[in-house]
């Protein structure tokens, strides 16, 4: 009798012993749960240091302008349960000397009552530097907002236009709510007549706090600025003081291909309006967007620290308008189940879509990356690639940093606290790699136990979210 027959007799007898005895069967014990391996997460005590390297897949289309490469985190994986990497990386191609891309713009400036004061004045002085910027060759329309919109329609920056818009923006006077939703669809009103004559065109979103007139729900703003992107219309958000709301900008910069800024100081403003518009001229792709596919194995794919959304088999997830040699890294987690005990298994087939500026249309480029499957756990260890361990323990020692600025946030010291050193702990397992992060980290629960405020609270959880983002390989924010 093999072992699963004695196992079966016994528990059958067990059953009839306590039938007999008048008492109800004990329900069987639940099998053992499935063991995921996540060797591949965070170096163990005992691991040699990993040497291997697996080679780079690469892929550009002729003449492109992004270009895409990638490796997954080990070239074996198990049969059965078990947890992967991927990184990826694209990179716009370097700009061309002295090019430079007429932009189509819109400056949407929040005068609700609550800028009054030296936000307002910086507001102005930085509307008027940008306005001063920009060439005959540009448009510019001025959207200023409180509970009412007001709209000064898109001109060409001809010298006259230049005076008439710098002579409204030193007028400009706080008053009202915040209309957030009124003034992006009055300043995507302005920019579409024009966006046949121009490759770029861009809202820029001013605003000290929360939405109170209009639409008012995180959820309601996104779809909003996912419409306008998908109509062409770049959307950066820009989030100045204190009492803004950081994830509303966040989420919005996201669903719009552009920037968020959290500036607490309003005399930066001038510096982000400059760096905003070096952005807009120097974009080489736009409507970017990469495309997962999901094969039957992956029992789930997470793309660590960004927006995606699923249809399907495809995971799609939207990333900012690139500028010359401007980059994003990405990094995905796979929990797999494979059947298959030896030969070649595509893991993931990753494809980047975009509009290239210079040529005016749409482009895609694809790589697709593979593993081979075994039952030998050493040799899975053995091909670990040194540097997407580094990539994935950064990635999740982020999601900890994370958290910990939400605790932030909410004025949980003691479990911001907690987060913060389970961070340093990930961080830790590759202290020589990421000795950069771990600084981080400290500065922060130094700033955390040093903050006597709220306000110096809140102004820590800003600077890790700010971390953040950049430890997830966007470049985005500022």
């Amino acid at each position: 009798m093999n072992r699963s027959l004695l196992l079966v007799a016994a528990t059958g007898a067990l059953a009839v012993g306590a039938l007999l005895l008048g008492k109800p069967p004990q329900p069987p014990e639940p099998p053992p749960p499935a063991v995921t391996d996540t060797s591949h997460t965070v170096r163990r005590p005992e691991d040699p240091p990993a040497v291997y390297t697996l080679p780079l897949v690469s892929s550009a289309p002729e003449g492109g302008a992004v270009s895409m490469s990638g490796k997954l985190s080990g070239g074996y994986v198990q049969t059965g349960p078990s947890e992967a990497f991927a990184w990826l990386e694209l990179k716009a191609r370097a700009p061309e000397s002295g090019q430079r891309v007429p932009v189509n713009l819109a400056l949407v400036l929040d005068r609700s009552g609550s800028m009054g004061g030296q936000k307002l004045n910086d507001a102005r002085r930085a509307a008027m530097e940008l306005v001063q910027r920009l060439t005959p060759e540009d448009r510019l329309a001025f959207i200023d907002y409180g509970t009412d919109v007001k709209v000064h329609h898109s001109q060409k920056m001809t010298p006259e236009a230049r005076a008439e818009l710098l002579s409204l923006i030193a007028a400009l006077r706080d008053d009202g709510s915040t209309n957030i939703s009124g003034a992006l669809a009055a300043a995507a009103d302005t920019l579409r007549p024009h966006m046949r004559e121009y490759r770029v065109s861009r809202a820029i979103l001013l605003s000290d706090g929360q939405p109170t007139t209009g639409l008012t729900r995180d959820t309601d703003l996104f779809d909003q600025v996912r419409r306008l992107r998908a109509d062409g219309i770049t959307v950066s958000a820009l989030g100045v003081g204190l009492d803004y709301q950081e994830l509303l900008m966040r989420g919005m910069a996201e669903q719009g291909g552009g920037f968020s800024g959290f500036i607490d100081d309003s005399s930066r403003l001038a510096e982000v309006f400059s760096r905003e518009l070096d952005q807009a001229t120097s974009t080489v792709a736009r409507l970017v967007e990469l495309r997962l596919d999901v094969p039957p194995e992956v029992q789930d794919l997470e793309v660590m620290g960004m927006a995606s959304f699923r249809e399907g088999n495809v995971l799609k997830v939207p990333l900012y308008d690139l500028a010359g040699s401007q980059s994003v890294r990405v990094v995905a987690k796979l929990s797999l189940k494979t059947d298959q005990r030896a030969g070649t298994l595509a893991l993931l087939k990753a494809r980047l879509h975009y509009v290239d500026v210079a040529r005016d249309m749409p482009t895609e480029t694809a790589l697709e990356l593979t593993a081979q499957v075994t039952d030998d756990v050493a040799r899975v260890r053995a091909h670990l690639d040194k540097d997407v361990r580094v990539h994935a323990t950064r990635a999740l020692g982020t999601q900890q940093m994370v958290a910990a600025a939400e605790e932030m946030k909410r004025g949980n010291k003691a479990k911001a606290r907690s987060l913060l050193d389970n961070a340093r702990s990930i961080f830790g397992t590759s202290a020589d790699a990421l000795a950069g992060e771990l600084a981080d980290v400290r500065t922060s629960q130094a700033a955390l136990a040093g903050a006597a405020s709220v306000e110096e609270a809140q102004a820590e959880s800003r600077n890790l979210l700010k971390k953040s983002i950049k430890n997830f390989g966007q470049n985005n924010t500022y």
